[in-house]
């Protein structure tokens, strides 16, 4: 299964490693495969899809920027604790709300080459503009309160 210009479909298989934490066993789910769907399928492995969003060029670039650019593995959680690789993506913003939602998230370091794809994913649709948006009030504070007072007197 080819890639397109805005979907990636990747296979993705899991492994359950138990760590060993003082007198505590901890168990932690990491990415054992993650292939092309153009490979062959690994045993055990979910296709998944990484797929691209024009309103998400901005969470991209800003991804992009970084040292250490990442993907995220959204999974599903089944009864008994396992988790199921269900999608990829590259905008931090999905990781967060899915982590706040309490869906399992995996963090990887994203290969070279789909960085490459999401530039020119990026290049293909324009760059957005990233600005940091003022709260009204604090635009709306000019020269009032204690310290821009003219009559105080310390």
């Amino acid at each position: 299964m080819q890639h397109t210009t805005n979907v990636w479909p990747m296979y993705v298989s899991l492994k359950k490693v138990e760590k060993q934490v003082g007198r505590w066993t901890s168990v932690q789910w990491e990415i054992e495969h993650l292939l092309p769907a153009t490979h062959q399928a690994p045993d055990d492995a979910t296709l998944v899809l990484l797929e691209l969003h024009k309103d998400e060029r901005a969470s991209y670039r800003l991804n992009l920027d970084v040292d250490n650019a990442m993907l995220y593995l959204v999974c599903d959680e089944t009864a008994d604790g396992t988790w199921i690789p269900a999608a990829l993506s590259a905008d931090q913003n999905v990781a967060a709300g899915c982590l706040e939602g309490n869906t399992p998230v995996i963090n990887l370091l994203m290969p070279e080459a789909i960085a490459c794809w999401i530039e020119a994913f990026i290049t293909q649709h324009g760059e957005v503009e990233i600005a940091a948006h003022r709260r009204k009030h604090v635009d709306g504070r000019k020269n009032q309160g204690p310290s821009h007072d003219p009559l105080r007197r310390d």
